[in-house]
């Protein structure tokens, strides 16, 4: 989601918070700003994208040592520059609200006690520019401000109740940035030059600046100066926190020769699931980690928490979890799971799923259920450093690299590939698996990179769909068994990045109401593998036609399902039968990318949409 930048340098640092901004421009925004000490505060804000706010900032021979930026995703107050990140302090007394006071600060996340505090200050003489939360900080710091900001942080965060991530300056002390983190992330880079020490929301912000960096835990406040800094933990005691080399390669933020991100990280999903299983020679339980083998032995069932795409590649794991490895399975959406009557079970193996490893829903549904008990925890996460990684005793990590398109594509692949060694681990923990059958299984996972690269050919094919599709409103998906949850995340690309409603079903449900939406003006995109449920699945796509819709049909190539009119076929190259979710995905990948080419909309930042939802 919003994105932070700061920096304490002895040059002018305007360009590595900008360069930062453009580099979190992948987690979606619609604002940005950015603040500096120049003889005073000074910043430029704008609800455009990051290169119109380099504009502003040259116009106004914007420079200083010492700055803040932000991208900002809207919550508390609607996208506007009066609502634009950094916020100056309007204290008593002080110039009119649009004048700089002495604080100047950006925030991620929610302050969920603002109303209480903006009453207060308010009744102290404080005027508010904005209607967001985050101003309500600033002036909480200026309020307990007394010749240290280090101090007036650590006491302005005990009375913020939410989640928060923070960067704050002080015209008063022009060479000191502080920062604090309670449930969104934030980072410490130690600068390689000079003395110089930056704060980010993420690693990527940094790329190219420093690769030193501290990963600040949660209650966490950093004091940054030149040459210098120091951490005091949720308790004001100092402590200090391993500084870790990090390789955040600013190469994979360009396009090559793609028009957008969405396409580039499609067409390198078969590099993805190569890397994330790279290496494996054998089905072994410390492919998740140290002590996993004893863990794996005493679990009896499953629970998945995951929010969005990675809740829909948890549904498709459901399927080879109890199909494959025969252990009951529950799959939660995240934000649902943590505020709901649930029945602990201590022999259950907890498993989230999370592209960022920081997705703030996910992470408390994590927190929850341990709260309840239940220890045995794993995360299929993108992220080595992440909060989820470092919370769960298990992980295995994903190779996809960073994902920048808000539609995830090659994260929901390689989480598929995690998932489906997370079963077969388990299956053989479980003694359900044979010699012969681990020799199948992973012949046919080495066998997915070339295979993926055999479905993007198809491409075409899907482009002339694309063109039937941009003239749409609605469209209906399908799928049964293990492809159900591939139906809904197709109809989930299609509608984030074309807006165009789209809804999924469980084919069979058909009968019991989907129908009646059905004319020749809702396309009806079915899955169709060659699978124990393709004679069903048959009879439902003769429903649809017998109404008058027009089927899109994504077939094997030995399914005898022709086209003709009202009915268009895509046929796969092969069958891949457990796996095939991961193939049959591709398709409707390339179907929402190029329907929303087709519309013309924004692929890679769609509207409303964050890419790393880090508030709840």
């Amino acid at each position: 989601m919003c994105g932070i930048v700061g920096a304490v340098s002895t040059r002018n640092i305007v360009p590595i918070l900008v360069q930062g901004l453009q580099r979190l421009e992948y987690r979606g925004y619609d604002s940005c700003g950015v603040a500096v000490w120049d003889q005073g505060l000074k910043r430029a804000r704008s609800t455009d994208r990051v290169a119109k706010l380099l504009r502003q900032i040259e116009d106004d021979r914007l420079t200083g040592t010492t700055g803040i930026a932000h991208t900002r995703w809207a919550t508390h107050g609607a996208p506007a520059v009066h609502n634009a990140h950094p916020h100056f302090s309007h204290g008593p007394g002080e110039a009119a609200a649009d004048r700089p006071g002495r604080i100047a600060l950006v925030h991620n996340g929610i302050i969920e006690n603002h109303d209480e505090l903006r009453a207060s200050l308010q009744a102290r003489g404080y005027r508010f520019a904005s209607q967001t939360d985050t101003e309500v900080i600033a002036h909480l710091v200026d309020s307990l401000y007394d010749g240290d900001l280090f101090e007036a942080v650590q006491a302005a965060v005990k009375q913020l109740h939410g989640a928060y991530a923070i960067a704050v300056f002080c015209k008063d002390e022009p060479h000191r940035v502080v920062g604090a983190r309670a449930g969104s992330p934030l980072i410490l880079g130690v600068g390689l030059e000079g003395g110089e020490n930056f704060l980010a929301s993420d690693a990527m912000a940094l790329a190219g600046v420093t690769d030193q960096i501290v990963y600040l835990e949660e209650g966490d406040v950093v004091d940054v100066q030149l040459g210098r800094h120091w951490i005091s933990d949720r308790n004001g005691r100092s402590v200090e926190r391993p500084v870790r080399t990090v390789q955040a390669h600013s190469g994979a933020a360009e396009l090559g020769p793609y028009r957008h991100y969405m396409q580039k990280e499609i067409f390198e999903q078969p590099r993805a699931v190569a890397d994330t299983l790279e290496g494996i020679a054998g089905i072994v339980p410390e492919l998740f980690g140290d002590g996993a083998h004893r863990v794996f032995r005493e679990i009896d069932s499953v629970l998945i928490l995951a929010c969005g795409t990675s809740y829909y590649s948890g549904c498709t794991a459901k399927y080879w979890l109890e199909g494959i490895a025969k252990i009951p399975t529950q799959v939660e959406i995240a934000s649902e799971y943590r505020y709901r009557e649930s029945v602990p079970n201590p022999n259950t193996l907890v498993v989230t799923i999370s592209q960022s490893g920081e997705t703030a829903d996910t992470l408390a549904a994590l927190r929850h259920a341990q709260g309840l008990g239940m220890d045995k925890t794993l995360t299929i996460c993108n992220v080595a450093t992440s909060a989820m990684v470092r919370e769960c005793r298990l992980a295995y990590i994903t190779r996809a690299g960073v994902e920048i398109g808000v539609a995830s594509t090659k994260a929901f692949t390689t989480q598929l590939a995690g998932l489906f060694l997370l079963t077969l681990v388990l299956a053989q923990a479980k003694g359900r698996l044979s010699d012969a059958e681990e020799a199948a299984h992973l012949k046919a996972m080495r066998h997915l990179p070339a295979a993926l690269a055999a479905v993007l050919a198809l491409e075409p094919q899907v482009i002339s769909w694309a063109e039937d599709f941009a003239g749409k409103e609605h469209a209906l998906f399908l799928g049964r068994g293990l492809h159900y949850p591939i139906a809904l995340e197709g109809a989930l690309k299609l509608k984030e990045i074309t807006y165009i409603h789209a809804e999924a079903y469980a084919a069979g449900e058909l009968k019991h109401g989907p129908l009646a939406l059905v004319t020749s003006e809702m396309p009806v995109v079915t899955v169709a593998p060659n699978d124990a449920l393709l004679e069903k699945l048959k009879s439902n796509m003769q429903e649809v036609r017998a109404r008058g819709g027009v089927l899109y049909v994504l077939a094997d190539a030995d399914t005898r399902i022709e086209s003709g009119d009202g009915l268009h076929v895509i046929r796969m190259p092969e069958h891949y039968g457990p796996l095939s979710p991961l193939l049959h995905v591709v398709p409707l990948q390339l179907l929402a990318y190029h329907t929303a080419c087709a519309r013309g909309t924004d692929v890679d930042k769609p509207r409303n949409l964050a890419k790393s939802v880090t508030v709840e």
